[in-house]
Order: C-alpha cells, then structure tokens, then sequence
C-alpha cells in the first residue's frame, strides 16, 4: 500500500502529518513575495520540512489509512510499520527515496536523514489556482513623453469684463420686470368664482350650475323648513329654522359650504356650521337645490380668507358672489 498518498491528502489540511518511528512532514506558512531579481510574483503557499524527532504515533495517519481502507486499527498500524522499514533499509543502503509530490530523502555522509521538499507542489488551499508569473517591465518607456506642449492650438478665447457688464445691464432689469410686474397687478389674481374638486360636492354643483347662473338677477324664494323628527320642548330657542333670502349684494361675496337635493342633509349642515360658531343661512334655488350659506363678505380678499379657515372642517367649500 502507498502510504505516501495518503500523507500527501493529509498535509492539505493539516500543518503536522507524523509518520509513526520515521519523522513528521510539518507545513510552514509562506506569504506572497516579489523577486526582483527576476520580477516573478510567486502566490501564498505551504512550505514542506520533516522532523525526524517527531516520531511518535498521534493517531492521524493510522486512523485515516483504517478509515478508507476498511481495515482495523491494527492492520493499519502494521501497514504504516513495514512501510517505514522499507524506507530505512533503502537509506541505509545510500539509496534515494523519493515521496511523490512531497520530497525526497537521503543518508549523508554522517548517517543522518536529509530532506529535500518538493518545490512545484503547493499545500495552501485558499492559493489553488493560483501560479506563479514573471511582469518583465517596460524597456525605454519615459512618463516625461506624455507631458507634450500643445503648441499648435490656438488659445482660449478671453471674455472681457465690457461684454459680461454690458449682458449684465440688459438682463438683470428684465428679470426685474418679469418679477415685479405680476406682484404690482392683477395678472395671478383669480376673477372666477372660486369652485372645489371634492367630488361629494362637485356632482351637485355641476347639476344645478346653469339654473344657478340663469337665476342670477332673481332673488331666491323665501322658505320656512321645519327639521324632520323635531321633538318640541321647553326652550324657545329649539324653534323652527327659517330659510331666508340671502339680500342681493352687488359687491357681496358669499362662502358656501353645500348644496343639497335633500333638505335633511342641509339642516345637518347647518347644525355643524353652528356648532363651530357661525350663522348659517339656506337658501333654495329654482331647481330645487339647498344652498348652505356659512357666512357673506363684502370683498374677496375677505371671501378667501374666510373660505380657507372653513374648508378645514367643511371641505368643498367655495365662494359665489350671488346666491
């Protein structure tokens, strides 16, 4: 049986393989190194050297030629013995032995065992793959030949300070006009009534618009709505809820909440509209609609100020400058 085979598997992945009563093959770590000498990168690698003092029988190599070849403990040891006699009685004779892949070992002229590792074979697993390559370097290059004066271009362009100053004097009022102009008139200021996107609004809106705007020069009917499933108590206040003509206003502007086909859904509005403090009216229009009207201002700067504080609770909120 070749025991060397298995000394060679075992040195992958160990640094320490004892032969029992010959020697042990240790694995001495090397990094990566230059020779500049001969510009040749060699990888990390495990270097091979032997110890004849470490004789002893640790187990390692008997246990695994027991545990691939299916022999007993005892057979294996028999094994590694006779292969290490073997080994002696050829030195002994001044013969060469030579491991494969491993070294190679010889009696001096003293008697005692000399070793001789195997260069070409590397142990080190994380350098698999990776061999050794000469970078020769480049023979008569100079980096000064790239830094070449560019004589033949024609220079930069300069830009005088006269051109810039005198761009700078045109635009700089134009810019000046472009903002001021719009902040000193009335070109952003909207002149449409104000409507919303809310689509729980939008829908009634758009039903009763063209009546609304037919009707515009009408006063709106005077109705008394008295809310459905009213109890009647004690306090006078608990009265019945007059719908009242909003007076016709040339310059008024009116911020409303809703507009309902259903008269109960106007009342609830008008519920909310006073519990936040305010004095709602409902007018009805021509076409049937309840129009919930929150509060009348008499400019639209006031409309619109008034408008964004309700439309926090009441959102759909719009402006109308006739109801």
């Amino acid at each position: 049986m070749d025991v060397s085979a298995f000394i060679r598997e075992l040195l992958f992945g160990h640094d320490c393989v004892i032969v029992p009563g010959f020697g042990g093959f240790i694995g001495n770590y090397t990094p990566a190194r230059i020779d500049k000498s001969t510009s040749t990168f060699y990888p990390p690698l495990k270097q091979i050297s032997f110890n004849r003092n470490l004789n002893h029988n640790d187990g390692l190599l008997i246990g695994r030629i027991s545990s691939s070849s299916g022999l007993n403990y005892g057979d294996a040891r028999n094994i590694v013995e006779e292969f290490v006699s073997g080994v002696r009685r050829k030195l002994e004779k001044g013969e060469k032995v030579v491991f494969d892949n491993i070294g190679s070992f010889i009696n001096n002229h003293e008697g005692n065992i000399q070793f001789e590792p195997d260069r070409d074979v590397n142990y080190y697993l994380d350098s698999y793959g990776l061999e050794s390559f000469q970078c020769v370097p480049l023979v008569g290059y100079d980096v000064r030949k790239r830094i070449i004066k560019q004589k033949d271009k024609d220079p930069v362009a300069q830009v005088s300070l006269r051109k810039i100053l005198w761009r700078a004097a045109v635009i700089v009022p134009l810019l000046s006009l472009l903002v001021i102009v719009p902040l000193k008139t009335d070109l952003f200021k909207s002149k449409v009534e104000t409507t919303t996107l809310n689509p729980l609004v939008t829908a009634e809106f758009e039903n009763n618009k063209k009546a609304v705007d037919e009707g515009a020069n009408e006063l709106p009917k005077t109705e008394e709505i008295t809310p459905a499933n009213t109890e009647p108590t004690s306090d006078k206040s608990a009265g019945p809820i007059i719908v009242s003509a909003v007076v016709k206003e040339t310059n008024g502007y009116f911020v409303i909440t809703g507009s309902f086909k259903s008269r109960e859904n106007a009342l609830s509005q008008v519920d909310k509209l006073k519990e936040e403090g305010f004095s709602p009216e409902i007018v009805s229009t021509d076409n049937g609609f309840y129009r919930v009207c929150a509060i009348m201002c008499s400019d639209l700067h006031t409309a619109l100020t008034k408008k964004d504080s309700i439309t926090n609770k009441f959102p759909g909120s719009w402006i109308s400058r006739k109801i």
